[in-house]
This record gives structure tokens, sequence and C-alpha cells, in this order.
């Protein structure tokens, strides 16, 4: 038995494709079914990493009885909300709206045939439990509601239309922000700081990449408490078990406030933006050890991208599942993670053992589940124990590669390649990897030819297949990732696509009231049109937008770009001082509108380019743009051409006035 998801790339979707309930992917075909047969769309959203949407799956989807109620009363839509972010967006917003209630996945939402949601929820078990009501229960209920109570559900549709119109902010004329609000946001994100574990709020506890962000940003212009906050929460989960001390990268998030024990699934997304923050951590810090472990997390995190989520065309998958088959064959979350003590002991010398168990915290009480172990750094190795942690954790990673695999969604997503594009390249400069900056190149050399097709970029990739319209997300991240890696290793085909990607962006998603929708003029019309502009597990895409076309305006002499980055910030204004922490990537594109980055171009012989790159990394510049540009180089936008007469010459631009040229380091390091 096999329905018609069976055509689709998305794993999730595929993972559908054999339940006996007729799924249809979203489309012509399903809605105009709805619409002709006058039935209700039951819509699930989730995602192949989603550990409850796999229990739903299990419970309902599978059972041959709750497919049947569901197939006789509804029209059947499934959407993987990694493909589809722009669905995703519409009705989680909506449920929240409907429910007072946060939302997440599986998001479970029942359409009428023109897409209005009347009821929603997010997991639902086949029989009634925690609280819940039951799936199998639920369907024929909510079907009755829409066909006997229609005029309800018309004048309930209508205003929750209303209030989705309403969510899109107004602007102002001019932009009202400044430094204040960014003050205010940085007091927002310390009321919720957890100054006892790191971190913001209780459990569950997430990465925040947008707030460290912006916590680092404000280290740089002096203020100590947020250095102290960012490095130590950069600290705590390189520390905790959200972090994998045996394979390297970063699971979703913790569901103690101490960051121990982790939903284990790993995002691309996460391990992207990460790489960034703990190079910035790196150079902020000044801690011999601290540095020595943000290296460290930074160059395992970046082996595991390679070894686990690299395809062979040099692009990355999305994601690592949360769960896997344990010994006896059971589905379990975090099975490929765990241990016993009895494995352990048998894997490892005595004094391995107790040196092991002493650092991650295997001689306390077993924290998983009561039953086994979650390794984390619950105590630092003393010098005489490196060797022998070392050689514990390599023993532990070659018997874990042993166990059954968690399964992998290898799509191929632009926006959270940029993600990863960028924080390669920013390792690559900082710690001096050429070989990561490589992995960046070749990474946005796919996109450029796989993904970008007759000016317009593709959102997804898989097995060879490109499709679907991007989203704003997409141009924005990779025009930021572009900007990054031209300043790791400049490349004249890099600019050119960073050019493009801007003029796309302007043309396809530019509002009339400034700012940028979610979704291009181009994309299917829905109910609603997002025009997002606060940060959630990946930054605004209007923040991002207006950050990156601000440098490269400062970059290219270009107004037009700085104009429009302006029109982004004015369209938000009113919500930025609202709650300006809820805004974090705008809040930094607001400070670089404040105090226009600045520029330093450097030019010269390339081994001592890469001297001097080395010295000048090993200080903190996040308002700086640095472009080495060595004697091959050529091709150069004129605002970056410059004649050099000895080994390295250096301009600091700054606004529209460059000095005059430096050749000498110390006086460069003094200038900027």
């Amino acid at each position: 038995m096999s329905n018609a998801l069976k055509l689709e790339t998305s794993p999730y979707l595929l993972q559908h494709a054999d339940n006996p309930v007729e799924w249809y992917p979203w489309g012509e075909q399903a809605l105009t079914l709805a619409r002709e047969q006058n039935k209700p769309i039951l819509l699930s959203i989730g995602y192949s990493a989603c550990h409850w949407c796999h229990v739903m799956a299990h419970e309902s989807f599978e059972d041959a009885e709750v497919a049947a109620i569901m197939n006789k009363h509804f029209i059947n839509i499934k959407v993987d909300r990694e493909e589809r972010p722009d669905i995703d967006q519409i009705y989680q917003t909506a449920h929240s709206m409907l429910s007072n209630k946060s939302g997440g996945w599986p998001l479970t939402v029942f359409l009428t045939p023109n897409q209005q949601p009347y009821f929603t929820g997010t997991y639902f078990p086949k029989t009634a439990h925690y609280q819940l009501p039951g799936f199998a229960d639920l369907i024929p209920r909510v079907a009755a509601y829409y066909h006997e109570r229609k005029a309800d559900v018309a004048l309930q549709t209508k205003q929750l239309a209303e209030a989705l119109a309403r969510n899109i902010p107004a602007g102002n004329s001019v932009v009202t922000a400044d430094e204040k609000t960014i003050n205010l946001a940085f007091e927002q994100l310390k009321a919720s700081f957890d100054f006892e574990h790191g971190g913001f709020g209780t459990a569950p506890k997430f990465p925040n990449p947008a707030d460290i962000a912006l916590l680092l940003h404000q280290a740089k212009i002096g203020n100590q408490q947020a250095a102290a906050m960012a490095l130590q929460m950069l600290s705590a989960m390189a520390e905790g078990g959200i972090y994998d001390q045996i394979g390297g990268g970063f699971c979703r998030y913790s569901v103690d406030e101490r960051w121990n024990i982790p939903h284990f699934e790993k995002m691309l997304y996460d391990n992207g933006q990460l790489l960034c923050l703990y190079t910035d951590g790196w150079q902020l810090s000044k801690d011999a050890k601290q540095k020595t472990q943000y290296a460290r997390v930074v160059e395992e995190t970046i082996a595991w991208l390679i070894c686990e989520m690299r395809d062979t065309s040099g692009a990355f998958y999305s994601s690592q599942d949360a769960d896997s088959l344990d010994e006896h064959g059971h589905l379990e979350e975090g099975a490929f993670y765990v241990w016993r003590p009895a494995e352990i002991k048998s894997l490892l010398t005595p004094e391995e053992f107790v040196v092991v168990s002493r650092c991650f915290g295997f001689d306390r009480a077993p924290n998983f589940e009561g039953k086994a172990w979650h390794s984390y750094l619950a105590n630092a190795a003393e010098n005489d124990e490196y060797v022998a942690l070392n050689n514990a954790r390599t023993k532990l990673f070659e018997a874990r590669e042993k166990r059954h695999r968690p399964t992998r969604d290898d799509k191929i997503l632009t926006s959270w390649n940029a993600l990863t594009i960028k924080g390669l390249a920013r390792a690559g400069r900082v710690l001096n990897r050429p070989d990561w900056i490589e992995f960046a190149h070749h990474a946005v050399d796919f996109i450029r030819n796989k993904m970008w097709v007759n000016g317009q970029l593709l959102a997804t990739s898989k097995d060879g297949k490109a499709h679907l319209n991007a989203y704003l997300d997409d141009y924005a991240f990779l025009l930021d990732a572009l900007l990054e890696l031209l300043q790791a290793d400049y490349r004249s085909v890099d600019m050119q696509f960073a050019k493009e990607i801007a003029e796309a962006l302007l043309e396809d998603f530019e509002a009339e009231s400034g700012g940028f929708y979610f979704t291009s003029h181009q994309h299917e019309q829905l109910i609603h049109r997002p025009k997002q502009f606060y940060d959630n597990a990946t930054p605004s895409g209007n923040g991002v937008a207006a950050h990156a076309l601000q440098r490269l305006g400062h970059i290219l002499g270009e107004s037009r770009y700085l104009q429009k980055a302006e029109a982004a910030l004015r369209a938000f204004d009113t919500s930025i001082k609202r709650n300006p922490a809820a805004c974090a990537t705008l809040c930094r594109a607001l400070y670089e509108y404040l105090t226009p980055p600045t520029l330093v171009i450097l030019r010269g012989d390339k081994e001592k380019l890469q001297d001097w790159r080395h010295e000048i990394n090993q200080y903190y510049y996040p308002h700086h743009l640095f472009f080495y540009l060595d004697e091959t180089v050529s091709d150069l936008p004129i605002t970056l051409q410059r004649n050099f007469m000895h080994a390295v010459n250096a301009w600091v631009c700054k606004g529209v006035v460059c000095s005059q040229s430096v050749d000498d380091l110390a006086s460069l390091i003094g200038q900027i």
C-alpha cells in the first residue's frame, strides 16, 4: 500500500508514503479535491528528526482503523516544515491565536477547503492520554463541527484572517530606535538569563544563537556583563550533554536547566550557527583553557559535519534523528548515544575507566531515564589525565560507530547550508584552517551550480532534484554567508554571486512599506503572507537581509543597498522598540546603521598577508570587514582596488573616508 507521497523528495514525506492514510503533499490536487468534495482538510506538519512526529505516526498514521476514520472524514495533507516553512509559519501562528498556546511539531491543523484553520493542536495520542483527547475520537467530532456549524466556522475564520493581517507590523517614516533600544535588548536578555547554569530561562533550554551573537557584539563595545553571559553560556553548552562529548556536534536542545540531557536530534542550522559563535568566543576570551575548549568544540563539530552530514556534492544534509534502534531492535530516543557502566568497563583499561567515569559523570546515578548514562563534562581532566581521557573517548567513539545509527534527513536546504558556509568560513579564517574554507567553497559552488536557476534560488535538493521557490531566509542567509566567505578567501565569482543574490532579494521580496516578505512575489498565494521580524531557532530573515545589505552597500559604495536596509529598519521600528530582545538580529543591523562597519583592505604578498591575518585574528572585531587580497586577485570592484608597493599595504575605511596606506602591522592594529 502506498499513497500520493511516494513520488516526493522529502525524507519526512517518504516516511509516510506507506501509511494506510491517503496522504497528499500540499498542492493543487489535494486542495481541489477538498473543494470539489466539500471535505475539510487534515493538515499534519512535521519533520524527519522529530521524536513526537514519530510517536504520532506509529500510534495513529500507521494504524489501519485510525487511517480509515481520517480517510472517511478528511482530505489528508502531510507537509515537511523544513521544505515548506511558509506553510508552517502561517499555521503555527494560527495555532497560537486559536489555542493561546505555543506551537510545535507535529502540528495538527483542521482546515476548511479554502485553507482556513478552524481547529488546531500539536501531538494527539491515539486514545485519550496526557490530558489530551484521543485522535480517533477527535476526528469525526472536528469533521462534524465543520459540516454542522458553518456560520460559526465562517465567523471564526474571518476573525482569524483579520488577526493574521494585523500581525504585519506598521512601520515608521524614520528610524527612531537607537542605542537605548539596543541597551534595552541587553537588559531584557539579562532579566531572563540563568546566571547559575548559563542560558535563558529554565528547562527546556535552547542555544538561542541570535541572542548569544547580540551579547558578543555588546561585549565588543564595552559591556563586560554581556561578555560574561555569552562566555558562560558557550562554556556551559560545551561542557554539557547537549554537546556530543564523544563524537562532536550539538543536539537541538537540553531538557534540563544544566544542559546535561539533550533532545538528541542534531540539526544543521544549530551547528552552522554555533561554529560562528564559538569562533567569536575564542577571539573574545582571555582564558587559555576556555580558548582551548572552544577551538576543540569547533574542530570536533566540523569533523562531525564532514563525516556525517556532507554530501558527495559538497553540500550538507539537514539533520540526524533523535531516535535509533537499541540492542533489542526497539526504536528509542538517544539509543545511539547513551551508555551502561558494564559496557564502558569492558571497552577501557582500569585507568581509562576511572578517568572517563569521573570526567563524564559515569560514576554518578544514571541521568537518562533512570537506567543509562549520557556523557557530559562533570569534572575537568587533570593534566595527567588527558592521555587516558582521549584514549577512552576514541574507544567509546569506535564502539558507538558499531551501533545502529540514527537516520539522517539527506535533503539539502539552501538556507541551512548558508548558515554552515558562514560558520566554516569564519572558523577557517580565524583558526587558520584553509581546508575548512575549502569546504565552504564547495558548498557555495553547489548552490550556485544547482540551486541558482535562471536568476532565482531554489529551496531544496535531494538526489539531484532541486525544486521549490526559495524563501527570504535562503537569499538573506546566502548573501550573509558570501560576505563572510569573501573575507576568508576572496573569489571574484563569489562577489558577483553576492551582487546577483542581493538584486534578486530586492526584486522578489521587498514590501512596498519596507522590509521583506518571507515568500517571493512569484510564490503561490496562501491565506497569509508573513513578514517576520523576530528571531527563532534561525535568525530573522529581515534582520539578516538588513545587516547583509548594509555591509554590501558599504563594501561596494552602493547607496541603494543602504537605503533598502534603512527601509527595513523603518518597517520594523516600532516592533524593535517594543521588544528588542526578540529582534536581536535586527538590533545588530540597527547598530551598524547607527555606527557603520569599518572596512579594512589589505593587499600584498600571499605569505606576508597570512602573517598579518594570523595576528589580526587574535582580536575580536565583529564590526569590521577584512579583505585579504594578494597579488593574484583581480577583477575587484572599484572600491576594493588599491595599488600596493610594500610586502603588505593596508587601508582602513570608515564611512566614505579611507586612511592613508599603512605598511606596518602594529600601526594597523592601533588604527582598528
